[in-house]
């Protein structure tokens, strides 16, 4: 699944209300929520060997007949325990008796049956309300469709069964509805389908799918509704043909053609990388506007938010046009490392996402460049996952507790688990890195595993003992390396010293050594490669290498490719960093070493300690990267862009907003005034007229373009606001559109109150697109900026209900206006609680998602850290505040 963008207060007392209220079964629970653990997991005693679920479709009462083939697996005379929330119970039934009320027992966790025998078959029926799911999770209504989401715990909420990913069967499903509803979708193969008793006013029709591989609950899924559809085909390595088909709002059948693109590019990527072929006859994708994530890798029918299916030039800008690309890979390729290997349990997410990510990130690699695409991979990892591990929420790649697993799809287990995997074949070597996962698939194919019975493949594959690797996972927290160097002019040797701490976090306050490949080559002072790139792996405290040969005094380039998610510092002299600047051959270090150098010169002002000198000098130094023609606009593009605020408040303590914010502006402006002419001429020569392409390289143009138009945006002259207005009005695409708002809104006053009004008028139509409009004003950077985001939470086309709108406007401020959500007053902070709980009330896994901007107080400076506690105690101290938001807030302030 990917995301769109997560434990009890000792400190703080916290009034808990109920966390369900189950009117059909009158329980109200006023127990406290107490956290699951890994250590506590037992296998489930029993097994589903088929489930056959049939759909009676209503808006407002729909039935589930659920039919399952159940066999004993455990002790006898174990009850037997369903998992089942918000359901009005009509019936149950084994082996077509009808059990009495005293033979079971309801509450707001389940159906428990006190007796039951060795094998049989329980049949339940159900009731459900789908317009009333506002939390978007089960079976839910949206856009006037029925839709569902069940990963992590959803299935529960649409009938009695074991929600849980280690219990696998093979589902048939029959759906039956009106012909309002003309497609009836599901999980599979479709096995038949047609027309019912024309009486009924209107008709009714039905359709039965049949899924062949056994999964989990979370897999399933049912959509059903009036949609258009994109249809094509793909023929895989073996010859077979697979109907391929994307669903989505009638009339925006066109804006599917860039997924559909996507989708058979990933399919033979996957063959031809990974030797996985797509195993059913059909592959569907679904587009659904109210969405919590990002979308959703059901089997055969995969779901996704509607803002990472459908482009058009006009609508998408090239970021989302590289999502899609992104997301439509990794849901496909979930078809083998998440679908026919799955998790034995929630803990080990990470085995499906972690490696899913890696295998989406070396898809877009080769699609879209491979340097290109690690610095924005790894600007992701250190915005989100860094950040995460530097705050109160830290947790392993596999956690080991939780309350609501819905508020662990975070950036570790994502990002950084992908980090993980990326280790492994840099330790192991890319052939030994695919005997391994080739090991995995034929070893787990149809299970559901863990974490350790896939590093036990690599171990098997290679020969190696990977018994230390495992502290990967099961350590949290961003290790600490630094490098020292001393070279012996004479002996022409090096001596280069490796040292690694992981400072403490909660309930891990002693960490132990990791192995960190250290990815190293040597330059000369000319930029001229001394000794080419060499993997040293730091597996203990400190180590030293010594390398012999080395014929001039180096520039060490260390950490090459980022080879491991770490914080590295370096006994590196600002010359040598010009050095790498300039002439890196490993284009992620000659980004790194820009970053490093703007990083010095804002901090440094920040501080009090101002260098005019070095700032023009770090210009001039860009105005020639600029200038080389050997560069790729993509990559010029990135150099242009300073560190983001967020990056740098990571290598302070205690992190003052305003100072930061102040400083990076002075430095953005020093570049505009030094480049001005060089940005104007790139601006002008970029500039293209003809027809609109989506591919790397058009793209990285429009890139570089826009990055000029927000740097002249620092030095708002005349010429230059003239020259961003001029942008926007001939903008013949939305990146080109969006990129000159954006750098008006830095200008401010009356130009950028003109754009975002012609704008709206545009496009008030198109939700995907008004997103865009609610997104770049959250992150207004003037002193007005939350006078005007509370008013846009009044504006009419705001809609808290739809998670897209939220994130557009919530989020986009909390997380993406750091100097004005951390204005002096509070009212920032006091605004975010608001809003989450506001939306706790119906939706607690948006409203979860809100929280962390708040939860890195105690590393703000004081007077702010204060007023972000306070409103987490007011969050925290709330009448029937939700498992999740709880969990989140309890554990910020603890």
């Amino acid at each position: 699944m990917a995301r769109n963008s997560r434990q009890f207060c000792n400190r703080v007392k916290c009034a808990l209300a109920p966390t369900h209220l189950l009117a059909y079964i009158g329980l109200m629970r006023t127990d406290t929520p107490q956290p699951v653990q890994l250590s506590d997991y037992r296998p489930f005693p029993f097994t589903i060997e088929t489930t056959d679920l049939e759909f009676l479709l209503d808006p407002e009462a729909t039935r589930i007949r659920a039919t399952l083939t159940i066999k004993r697996s455990g002790a006898p005379g174990e009850p037997l325990f369903l998992n089942g929330e918000r359901l009005k119970l009509i019936s149950v039934a084994i082996d077509g008796q009808a059990l009495g009320a005293n033979a079971y027992a309801l509450d707001g966790e389940g159906l428990t049956i006190h007796a039951v025998p060795d094998a049989f078959v329980l049949t339940t029926e159900v009731e459900i309300n789908p317009s009333a799911n506002k939390a978007l999770m089960g079976l839910y209504m949206s856009g006037g469709r029925f839709c569902t989401q069940c990963e992590a715990e959803g299935f529960r909420t649409i009938t009695f069964f074991p929600d849980r990913p280690d219990v696998l069967s093979r589902y048939t499903v029959r759906i039956e509805a009106d012909v309002a509803f003309p497609y009836l979708l599901s999980n599979g193969n479709l096995w038949e389908g047609g027309e019912l008793d024309s009486t009924v006013e209107g008709g009714r029709h039905y359709a039965v799918w049949n899924d062949p591989f056994p999964k989990p609950a979370y897999l399933f899924a049912l959509v059903a509704g009036q949609l258009d559809v994109l249809e094509d085909s793909f023929v895989t390595m073996t010859g077979r043909t697979v109907a391929l088909k994307v669903f989505v709002d009638p009339g925006m059948a066109p804006r599917a053609a860039y997924a559909m693109d996507s989708l058979k590019r990933s399919m033979k990527w996957d063959e031809e990388a990974f030797g996985r072929e797509y195993d059913l006859d059909l592959f569907m994708i679904v587009a659904v506007r109210d969405f919590n994530f990002g979308a959703m890798e059901n089997k055969g029918l995969n779901i996704f938010n509607s803002s990472l299916l459908l482009a058009a030039p006009e609508t998408a800008t090239d970021m989302d046009y590289e999502r899609i690309e992104s997301v439509v890979a990794h849901e496909y390729f979930h078809n083998w490392t998440g679908n026919r290997i799955t998790c034995r349990d929630w803990f080990q997410l990470c085995l499906k996402e972690g490696l899913t990510v890696f295998r989406d990130q070396s898809f877009s690699a080769d699609m879209r460049g491979e340097a290109v695409q690690r610095i924005k991979d790894v600007k992701a990892l250190r915005a989100r996952q860094f950040a995460e591990d530097a705050g109160p929420l830290a947790h392993p790649v596999r956690p080991s507790s939780y309350m609501k697993i819905d508020n662990f799809y975070t950036a570790t287990i994502y990002e950084k688990g992908s980090e993980l995997i990326r280790m492994l074949k840099t330790i192991l070597g890319a052939e030994t890195f695919r005997k391994s996962l080739d090991l995995y698939f034929d070893r787990h194919d149809g299970e559901a595993t863990t974490v350790e019975a896939f590093i036990a493949c690599f171990a098997d594959a290679s020969g190696r003992d990977m018994g230390e690797f495992f502290a990967w996972y099961e350590q949290a927290g961003t290790p600490a390396v630094s490098l020292t160097h001393v070279y012996d002019e004479a002996a022409q040797a090096l001596e280069i010293t490796l040292t690694q701490v992981t400072a403490p976090t909660s309930g891990q306050p002693t960490k132990q050594a990791l192995p960190i490949p250290v990815t190293i080559g040597l330059l000369d002072s000319e930029g001229e490669s001394l000794r080419d790139s060499e993997v040293v792996l730091l597996d203990t405290p400190t180590k030293t290498v010594r390398w012999e040969g080395v014929a001039s005094t180096p520039v060490i380039s260390a950490l090459r490719g980022f080879s491991a998610p770490v914080n590295l510092t370096a006994d590196t002299r600002s010359v040598d960093r010009y050095v790498q600047f300039a002439a890196d051959p490993d284009l992620f270090n000659r980004w790194e070493s820009g970053q490093t150098l703007a990083r010095e010169l804002i901090l440094g002002r920040a501080a009090g300690a101002p260098d005019e000198v070095g700032e023009e000098r770090y210009a001039d130094a860009l105005g020639k990267a600029l200038i080389d023609e050997a560069s790729d606009p993509a990559f010029k593009a990135l150099l242009l862009t300073l560190p983001s605020e967020g990056d740098l408040s990571l290598a302070v303590d205690p992190v003052d907003p305003a100072a930061i914010h102040a400083a990076r502006g002075h430095l953005k402006t020093v570049m505009a005034v030094h480049l001005g002419d060089l940005l104007r001429r790139l601006h002008g020569d970029l500039q293209s007229g003809g027809e609109f392409s989506a591919d790397a390289k058009a793209a990285g143009k429009r890139a570089l373009r826009n990055g000029c138009c927000d740097l002249l945006a620092a030095d708002p002259h005349a010429v230059n606001v003239e020259r961003i207005v001029g942008h926007f009005e001939s903008a013949a695409n939305m990146t080109d559109t969006m990129g000159a708002i954006s750098a008006l809104m830095t200008v401010g006053g009356e130009p950028a109150e003109k754009a975002l009004a012609d704008f709206h008028a545009q496009w008030r139509d198109e939700p995907l697109v008004l997103d865009k409009w609610f997104s770049v004003q959250a992150r207004d950077p003037g002193d007005g900026a939350i006078g005007r985001i509370l008013a846009l939470t009044a504006h009419p086309d705001f809609d808290a209900g739809n998670p897209n709108r939220m994130r557009a406007l919530v989020q986009g401020f909390s997380s993406g206006n750091p100097a004005q959500f951390h204005d002096a007053s509070g009212a920032g902070y006091r605004f975010l609680a608001d809003q989450i709980l506001g939306v706790d009330g119906f939706n607690p896994t948006t409203a979860a998602r809100l929280v962390e901007p708040l939860g890195a107080w105690r590393r703000y400076v004081p007077a702010l850290g204060l007023l972000m506690r306070e409103q987490l105690e007011r969050i925290c101290g709330h009448v029937g505040l939700s498992k999740n938001v709880l969990e989140l807030v309890s554990r910020a302030l603890n």
